[in-house]
């Protein structure tokens, strides 16, 4: 019995635990080091680690349906439940962007002094650097999975580092300047900067569900192969469609053949050009649709793909 054409999905969720004991061990570190100070600014960073908390967990869950093979319900897979892991994520990056824009604001109204600096200073770098070690991990095994749930995991953490290093400026600044204003300013920017992380993540996720085409490399993949196969008045490809949903890609093709050849001809030219597409890239599902070259009616319905 030959092996299958496609292998299964790999199962990501173990990533996404590691996210998860990252996010509770800044959460501790940095609620600590809020607690021990007094900084609004240390606080909003606090909370974007909550968040991280909440979007972990919603990804492991989201992983694991994602690997889940087709169904009567689903007969493409579940792959694009990926994306509404990194809409969710993006929604809670909002409501800690709030409760940070808020914070400051009322800070800014009534300021306060913050205390014990350093030693909030130092406990938060500790955290940062754990944020930046998982994000730096997820990032990688994200980008060469097509797993927009890690890739938005990761861009979350980095986020979150980057928060942390104004805030920690921030505080730096107001134990150089003795001004409590500055805690909140930073607080401020450190918030607007978070919703923009979110609006992304968002905007992304609803491109993927609306069944974005693919990055450019892998379109140049797929057309170098089609390139190399085509023969003048022999063999040719149109209505060529990739789409990606989650970590998977979905090509839909024209295979146009001389008329002559036999239907096992055809079938098995058509089966060696998936093989061979897939085998330069593993997500890739590909569909094909066998054509007469010298047929008119094999162009009638190019645009209608």
């Amino acid at each position: 019995m030959p092996s299958p054409r496609y292998a299964p999905p790999k199962d990501l969720s173990g990533y996404a635990w590691l996210s998860v004991g990252a996010a509770l061990a800044t959460i501790t570190l940095k609620a600590a080091a809020a607690w021990l100070t007094g900084s609004v600014g240390l606080l909003s960073d606090a909370a974007e680690s909550l968040v991280n908390l909440v979007a972990a967990l919603v990804a492991v869950v989201v992983l694991k349906i994602a690997i889940r093979p087709a169904d009567d319900d689903h007969q493409f897979g579940h792959s694009k439940a990926e994306y509404f892991s990194s809409v969710c994520e993006g929604a809670m990056i909002f409501v800690a962007a709030a409760f940070i824009i808020f914070s400051a604001v009322e800070r800014i109204i009534t300021p306060v002094m913050p205390e014990r600096l350093s030693l909030g200073l130092v406990i938060s770098v500790g955290a940062s650097l754990i944020n930046a070690l998982v994000a730096w991990v997820l990032l990688r095994k994200g980008r060469a999975e097509h797993s927009a749930t890690l890739v938005a995991d990761a861009k979350h953490l980095l986020t979150d580092v980057i928060t942390s290093a104004a805030v920690l400026l921030g505080v730096g600044l107001v134990a150089v300047f003795h001004s409590p204003v500055l805690d909140a300013v930073v607080a401020l920017g450190a918030g607007l900067n978070i919703m923009w992380t979110g609006f992304q993540l968002i905007r992304d996720s609803v491109a993927g569900l609306m069944d974005v085409a693919p990055d450019r490399e892998a379109l140049e993949r797929i057309n170098a192969i089609l390139d190399e196969r085509r023969r003048t008045g022999v063999v040719d490809f149109h209505a060529v469609r990739v789409r990606e949903a989650g970590s998977r890609r979905f090509a839909h093709l024209h295979v146009l053949v001389p008329g002559a050849w036999t239907v096992k001809q055809g079938h098995d030219y058509t089966e060696a050009l998936i093989d061979e597409l897939v085998s330069a890239d593993p997500s890739l599902r590909v569909s094909a649709h066998l054509e007469p070259i010298e047929d008119p009616l094999s162009y009638a319905d190019v645009e209608d793909v």
